[in-house]
Order: structure tokens, then sequence, then C-alpha cells
């Protein structure tokens, strides 16, 4: 149900990003230490929230429509920048890729793809810009009873 793992393959196939690309446990590290990654551009793939549908029970089988969502925090840090507008030039073409990388993919296993929720500048530091993209992922429960 949680494609993370998968999400987290398609991004690390971007070629910016090709090998910057970590999960929740090393962001929240980073976090607590109060630092930013040292290599860039750099990305986390983070789950999201599951929120559920309409249900129908028959003899059986359950069914249940229900939204998955993910997140990718991306970092750019760029030498010399500080009011962020070279991190922002740079920060565009990783957006643009992994927006591409993500929207229009859905995983084997369900009838929905993922579709771009929105995008938004979540901090900045001197001479680098962290920008998160979350995507959704509509699906199914089907579970025989």
């Amino acid at each position: 149900m949680i494609r993370v793992n998968a999400a987290f393959d398609r991004v690390d196939q971007v070629e910016s990003l090709r090998g910057r690309v970590k999960g929740a446990t090393d962001l929240a590290r980073l976090v607590k230490e109060q630092q930013l990654p040292q290599q860039t551009p750099a990305a986390f793939v983070l789950p999201g929230s599951l929120t559920g549908g309409a249900a129908a029970l028959a003899t059986g089988f359950f069914r249940q429509a229900f939204s998955e969502t993910l997140s990718v925090v991306l970092v750019v840090r760029v030498a010399d920048d500080p009011t962020g507008k070279r991190a922002l030039d740079a920060m565009a073409p990783v957006i643009t890729d992994v927006v591409t990388a993500i929207t229009g993919w859905g995983p084997d296993d369900s009838p929905g793809v993922f579709v771009l929720v929105r995008g938004d500048v979540t901090g900045a530091e001197v001479g680098a810009l962290i920008y998160q993209l979350d995507f959704r992922l509509d699906d199914q429960l089907r579970i025989t009873t």
C-alpha cells in the first residue's frame, strides 16, 4: 500500500539526483543535527498520509477507495548566493525532472497513477533552497472476507 520504495527508485533515476536520494530517517537526522546535505542537489522521499474513501461490502468481498500521498523534499545549495536566486535557478530543472518521474506513473498493483498535488518552498538557508513536492495516488483496497 505505501509506495515510498517504488517512488524512491523513480526519483533515484533522475540524473542530477542519482545516488543522492535518501529517506525519512536520513532527513530526520539532518534536521536534528541542524545540517544540510553535503552534496546537492539532494532528495528525500517521504511517506505521507493515507485517506480512506467510500467503502462497499458484498458477500465475501470488501472494497474501499483510498488516497496515498508522498513527498519529495529537494535541497539545492549554491555557494556565494545570499539572495537565493542562483539556488532557485538551479532548483527549477530538478523540480521538473522529479515531477516528470513521478506524475503519471503508478505501481503495477494500483489502478491509479500519481498526480502532483502541490510544490512549495519550505525553507531557505544562506545559499540553499529547500523545496517540497507532494504527490497523490488514488487506489483501492480489495479484501476477500
